[in-house]
Parts: structure tokens; C-alpha cells; sequence
């Protein structure tokens, strides 16, 4: 069976050629590792287990908690109640107050087709989140630096056979002006605004 997370050896490490601030590549598989929960499981390159979301499945999906790998709070991931539109805030560790930052669904058809949601802190746009999130095809662009690429989600295809896992296990590349963090927090956002019940 091909493994979800295949360990690479990482030549970068040991040479000296690689640029420092390279991309990283985390796998995120759409399954929670506790039994009966909803959620995500996110590896490095290596195999290691970087996040996790576990989220149990009569609890509503209002409230997620991204954690490291040890289960310590990172993020909490908020839905906005009583908003206009598909809205989520972010905010650090388990805190209610003072979101790092907040996503709205884009639902005009006048402005890009493209655009799927857009990022902002206090009242400035951040990022645009383009693509499509069904075919795990999307960018998360920079808008204060002209729209430069800082994350990435793709599909993953196996090593062996060359198959693809599906839509539960995709690719994150998270450039680095982004923290993983950040871009797994919006990567979970984006399963909530276009998953598909």
C-alpha cells in the first residue's frame, strides 16, 4: 500500500546549494487520528506529524481548534455569527479576543470568478485565496506585494502507480512569507466554506 506520507531523503540538509528559506511541502490528509472525530492530520516531508484538527462529529463545526503535533492549541477558527455571508475569524491559541485575522467567502459574481475568498486584518486585505478548493487546485496570492504566490494546494499523487489519493490527502506548499500555520488555518477555512456535505 502506498503511504500517505513517504519519506524522502532531504538532500537540501546536508548541502550547503539549497536556499534556507525554501518552501515547505506538508501533506494533509482529510482524517482525524481519534476514533469518530472529523478532522485533519498534516505530516512534513519527513513523515512527522506537524497539526492536527479533531473535531468530534456530533459537535458542531463552528468552533475548530488547530494543534500542533503534541495536541497544544495553535489557532482557533471561529465562524462569524450573524455575518452577511460566509465569514470566519481567527484568533491565537484558545483566546476569543482581538482575531489575528479574519476570511470571507467571496459571493459576487461581478468581482473575479477566480477569487474564492479573501483574507484581512483589522479592516486591510491580506490575501486573496484563488482557485478552485474542490479540485485542490488553489493559490493563496499576496495582495500588498502584487499578488506574489505565498501558498499552495495541490493534489497529491502517489509514488507508485502514479494515482492520485483523491481529494482527502493534497499537497500544502507554504512559501516563506507564510507561516504553516497561518496557511493550515486557512486551508481548514476553505473545507468549511466549499465542503461538499
Amino acid at each position: 500500500m502506498t503511504k500517505v506520507y513517504p519519506k524522502f531523503s532531504n538532500t537540501c540538509e546536508e548541502s550547503s546549494l539549497c536556499d534556507i528559506k525554501a518552501a515547505v511541502v506538508l501533506t494533509v490528509w482529510k482524517k482525524s487520528l481519534l476514533f469518530n472525530c472529523d478532522g485533519f492530520t498534516v505530516y512534513n516531508s519527513k513523515g512527522d506529524l506537524v497539526f492536527r484538527v479533531d473535531n468530534y462529529m456530533n459537535s458542531p463545526k463552528d468552533n475548530i481548534v488547530l494543534m500542533d503535533a503534541s495536541g497544544l492549541p495553535l489557532l482557533s477558527i471561529r465562524r462569524k455569527k450573524l455575518s452577511l455571508g460566509d465569514c470566519w475569524m481567527v484568533y491565537d491559541g484558545e483566546t476569543r479576543r482581538d482575531p489575528i485575522f479574519t476570511a470571507k467567502k467571496n459571493v459576487s459574481i461581478l468581482t473575479n470568478k477566480r477569487s474564492l475568498a479573501w483574507v484581512s486584518a483589522k479592516k486591510t486585505v491580506l490575501y486573496e485565496v484563488e482557485g478552485s478548493f474542490g479540485q485542490r487546485s488553489c493559490k493563496i496570492v499576496d495582495v500588498r506585494r502584487n499578488k506574489k504566490k505565498t501558498a499552495e494546494i495541490k493534489r497529491k499523487d502517489a509514488m507508485v502507480g502514479g494515482g492520485s489519493f483523491g481529494k482527502d490527502v493534497f499537497k500544502l506548499i507554504v512559501e516563506s512569507d507564510m507561516e504553516p500555520r497561518v496557511a493550515m488555518a486557512l486551508t481548514i477555512i476553505l473545507d468549511q466554506m466549499f465542503r461538499s456535505y
